[in-house]
């Protein structure tokens, strides 16, 4: 898998080990990092090159880290295509992969230490999504992207499936 990483200042310390980690699980990187300098940046100048990569196919998906995250993933989600997700544990990390077909990872440096961040890494870059309802679920995302609502026939349907 091809996977875009990028890091603001409070994410650099984390990105600067992962790179080595993807290649260790078998994947290539593109690095939207700049100079991974820990002079204060704005996390949307590497939110933003990330996203794009992932919408247009340049790869297959992305990794954000940055302070807590949250922000990385405001900005990546505003990209139609893109699916991020703030990931706090691999349980988390599994089900934004096998239910909501996440594309793109976002990760809290402040907030995960590295051991549980390898593992989350592991955990998402190694679950494939799951389909069956999901992919519903997912072709409902879309629709709301697309068009700022839903299909009627779509939302007005009803079901009890978890």
């Amino acid at each position: 898998m091809k996977i875009a990483v990028g890091a603001d200042h409070r994410g650099a310390q984390v990105s600067r080990h992962l790179g080595m980690l993807l290649a260790d699980l078998g994947h290539e990187v593109l690095e939207c990092n700049g100079g991974l300098d820990p002079t204060p940046s704005d996390y949307p100048d590497y939110a933003l090159p990330v996203a794009e990569a992932v919408a247009r196919g340049q790869v297959d998906s992305g990794i954000l880290i940055g302070g807590s995250g949250v922000g990385m993933s405001i900005v990546a989600n505003k990209i139609k295509g893109v699916r991020a997700a703030l990931v706090h544990d691999e349980v988390s990390a599994e089900m934004s992969r096998r239910h909501n077909n996440a594309n793109v990872l976002c990760l809290g440096a402040d907030m995960l230490g590295p051991r549980i961040i390898r593992r989350i890494i592991t955990t998402w870059t190694q679950t494939g999504f799951e389909g069956g309802r999901h992919a519903r679920r997912v072709a409902k995302i879309t629709d709301i992207e697309q068009n700022n609502t839903l299909n009627s026939s779509s939302s007005l349907e009803a079901t009890h499936e978890h």
